[in-house]
């Protein structure tokens, strides 16, 4: 019953919802409905107005920063890089990590091939938010990141929406790897991203209207039905 609002207008009114351990569910429906919204309550940047928002029973105010951040990561449409080695910005998921599961981090991720044929591999700065690089290859290197935190819990917001065909096809192919054997929480637009996802859930103005699976939803809901039509 997880309430929230910025100011006078109100984000999220009254969700509920359940994601079993080592599911996907997927979050849909139009901008400003509040999906990217439960994303930032279930990391910890905001507190929710009313209600409670649980992991494994405990409620997230009583869980440390620490111990939460330790078990998330995030894929955003906008990569968080630094002005730093790449090498150094696939590290940041794992400060211990050995230099084998970073480089075993870039494989899983599709990023392996490109790092290699910058001027100095992994040493290669990729200056201020990573603008030496393509979008895809921004992605891929905070997916390689992911890859070697190897969270208990994944989000996804919007991680491919910005990205050409071909560039999308290769982040797919590692976020499906990124997304075996984790909770995972995915913001999309495409609807060819979520097809096969556990259950999706639609949200409109900060309210759950329906849930079910793709096919359900495609038999069930009018709105879901037109949203994917108009894709196709």
């Amino acid at each position: 019953d997880l309430e929230f609002s910025y100011g006078e207008s109100k984000i999220l009114d009254g969700i509920t919802f359940t994601i079993k351990k080592g599911e996907s569910v997927a979050l849909v429906g139009s901008s400003g409905s509040g999906k990217t919204t439960i994303a930032n309550l279930l990391n910890g940047f905001f507190s929710a107005d009313s209600g409670s928002l649980m992991i494994d029973g405990i409620d997230i105010s009583n869980i440390k920063k620490e111990s939460l951040y330790k078990n998330i990561s995030i894929v955003t449409q906008e990569s968080i890089l630094f002005n730093d080695n790449i090498f150094n910005n696939i590290k940041i998921g794992d400060l211990d990590a050995k230099e084998e599961d970073i480089i075993s981090a870039a494989k899983e991720a599709n990023a392996h091939e490109f790092i290699e044929e910058q001027i100095n591999g992994y040493k290669t700065v990729i200056g201020d938010y990573g603008n030496k690089l393509s979008g895809g290859q921004k992605q891929r290197l905070t997916i390689a990141r992911a890859m070697l935190k190897s969270p208990s819990i994944l989000i996804l917001d919007e991680a491919t929406s910005s990205l050409d065909s071909k560039s999308e096809k290769k982040i797919q192919d590692a976020i499906n790897k990124l997304m075996q054997g984790k909770t995972s929480l995915i913001i999309a637009h495409k609807f060819s991203t979520i097809k096969k996802c556990d259950k999706i859930i639609l949200i409109d103005k900060g309210r759950i209207i329906a849930q079910g699976t793709h096919e359900e939803l495609i038999n069930s809901n009018s709105s879901y039905k037109n949203m994917n039509e108009l894709q196709i």
